[in-house]
């Protein structure tokens, strides 16, 4: 039994932890927790056994949360850690545990892959680069931007590649997520230099790819507005659409007026903390112009990058060829089934 250690509880880590307790296969040894808040209790409360940082022990102690350990003591105990600590975090961890102790470690987006502050030399995105990731000790999970635009640019590189001349991608942003209790600013913000367009670089380098980023006051969900220019004349709607019907993690719907009708269908569907872990291409609006195919998606935020953590672990940890590794993501994350019943939600 393979064991797996999750540094932080944060969005990503308590989905995580939901996902890989219902592998048989997966030991989850524990979670990291920094703070002796609320999300302290309810992670006893599921089960989950309690590390924390040896400078914080008797915090938590004199709340008394029943804790099992250091994070180091967990971090021995575990062939591999998913880092999910704050973004920023990852590096000080590498240093401070993942190294000296001699452990395999998954990042998440948002850390450096370049730089001082690099934590890995790869950015995984399952799409793409699945098969790269066998040998490595640190990856960095592509974030849930990233993870969308591979989802969406490699099938079109795949049947159209030498006949498109550039793709410009608008990413607009939710400002956090459900869980989150930060106040939404009221106001439309952008980032001066994304990371995006680097990271998917990274991953597909001879891409001529221009990213743009802006952040909205919404909690339901990214929406990205992509225009692929071609060399000639496009290809139609039908024949675009067709090349993403079997797409493992896309679904194509219609009649969605907005980001939050897709979020709030997958609360009601009950679907593990609210996520499709998908992208959506939204057909009615795709468009058709001159030599430009416009296709706007809406990507499952945080959700998106729950079911790639796990697509990792299957080359990382238990070397899987990829179509076995997707065989057994669909059986933790059902989404096939998802895409099937919002698919059918959602036609007009």
């Amino acid at each position: 039994m393979v064991q797996i250690f999750l540094n932080g509880f944060g969005n990503i880590g308590r989905r995580l932890a939901t996902a890989l307790s219902k592998d048989k296969s997966i030991n989850l040894v524990g979670i990291a927790k920094y703070s002796p808040d609320e999300e302290t209790e309810k992670a006893i409360k599921k089960g989950y056994k309690v590390f924390v940082p040896k400078e914080l022990e008797k915090q938590f102690q004199n709340k008394n949360y029943m804790i099992s350990g250091t994070v180091e003591d967990a971090i021995k105990q575990a062939d591999i850690v998913i880092d999910a600590a704050k973004e920023g975090k990852g590096f000080q961890n590498k240093k401070k545990y993942y190294i000296p102790l001699k452990k395999k470690a998954i990042f998440q987006g948002g850390e450096d892959r370049n730089g001082k502050l690099s934590v890995a030399n790869i950015i995984h995105n399952s799409r793409v680069n699945y098969n790269n990731t066998q040998d490595q000790n640190y990856v960095i999970q592509g974030s849930c931007n990233v993870t969308g635009m591979g989802r969406i640019i490699q099938p079109l590189i795949e049947n159209y590649g030498d006949s498109i001349a550039r793709y410009d991608v608008n990413l607009v942003r939710r400002s956090a997520d459900l869980e989150d209790i930060k106040e939404i600013k009221d106001s439309i913000e952008w980032d001066r230099q994304p990371h995006h367009q680097d990271d998917v670089k990274d991953f597909i380098p001879s891409i001529n790819l221009y990213v743009d980023s802006l952040k909205v006051p919404s909690r339901m969900m990214h929406l990205h507005q992509m225009t692929i220019r071609f060399k000639n004349k496009p290809p139609s709607k039908d024949k675009i659409l067709e090349i993403f019907n079997k797409e493992y993690g896309v679904a194509l719907i219609d009649k969605a007026n907005g980001t939050a009708d897709i979020r709030k269908k997958a609360i009601e569907l009950n679907f593990d903390h609210g996520d499709t872990g998908m992208v959506h291409i939204h057909k009615e609006i795709l468009k058709i112009q001159d030599d430009i195919v416009k296709i706007s998606y809406s990507d499952d935020q945080t959700g998106m990058v729950i079911p790639e953590n796990y697509m990792l672990l299957q080359s990382m940890v238990f070397k899987k060829p990829k179509t076995e590794a997707l065989k057994q993501t669909d059986k933790i994350f059902n989404m096939k089934k998802k895409r099937k019943i919002l698919e059918e939600e959602f036609q007009t």
